[in-house]
């Protein structure tokens, strides 16, 4: 990793943590007997990703839930509550260091995410640490939910070199997805992949960014 001006982090197991395993339990418990095929890391249905890039309000995602289980008695509580399970919070010191960050590259925020994981986690960051959001952390924010993109579509990816002006071979993207890697290597992008047990704060000091 060399000549790094730029960062773009992903914020799902990489700012963030999350367990999957957690949520395909969820799914399990409300009545999807094939969880584990229906949302995991790498695949997953693909009422997900039309969700991701907001093709689908949260009301219609709930409606495909109850559809899935054949129970239109689910509340929207116990569908968003299901889904929100796998969200597990900000390890300490993560925000301090993104703080940290900022002062000596550009950085940014890259995230796959939906209007429930969003509403959720912009309320935890509000009780959890006074928060309004995340945009003081970043020189700027980019959620698929709002931009009609998703990763790893290389668009998402050219609209952050874009609009910022910035060139890929001084550019860093951490994510948790091979997938989401190849892609922003295609476009000559450096990368790194993050998976437990490192984390961000062992990574940017085993690496002396």
């Amino acid at each position: 990793m060399e000549n790094i001006k730029n960062i773009i982090f992903d914020y799902g197991n990489v700012i963030f943590s999350l367990d999957f395993l957690r949520g395909q339990h969820a799914w399990n418990q409300l009545g999807i007997n094939n969880a584990a095929e229906f949302f995991r890391h790498k695949q997953q249905d693909e009422i997900f990703d039309k969700f991701d890039r907001g093709e689908v309000t949260a009301d219609e995602f709930r409606a495909y839930i109850r559809q899935k289980t054949s129970n239109q008695s689910l509340t929207n509580d116990q569908i968003d509550n299901a889904w929100n399970s796998m969200l597990l919070g900000i390890t300490a010191g993560n925000h301090e260091l993104l703080l940290n960050l900022k002062t000596k590259y550009r950085t940014f925020l890259l995230s796959n995410i939906n209007a429930i994981h969003y509403d959720y986690i912009m309320a935890y960051l509000k009780s959890e640490f006074g928060f309004d959001n995340n945009d003081h952390l970043f020189e700027k924010t980019y959620y698929s939910h709002l931009t009609g993109k998703r990763k790893p579509e290389p668009h998402i990816f050219e609209l952050v070199l874009n609009e910022n002006n910035l060139n890929p071979a001084e550019t860093l993207f951490i994510d948790d997805s091979p997938q989401h890697l190849a892609a922003a290597q295609k476009l000559g992008i450096q990368t790194f992949l993050m998976t437990a047990p490192d984390t961000l704060q062992q990574f940017f000091k085993r690496e002396k960014l």
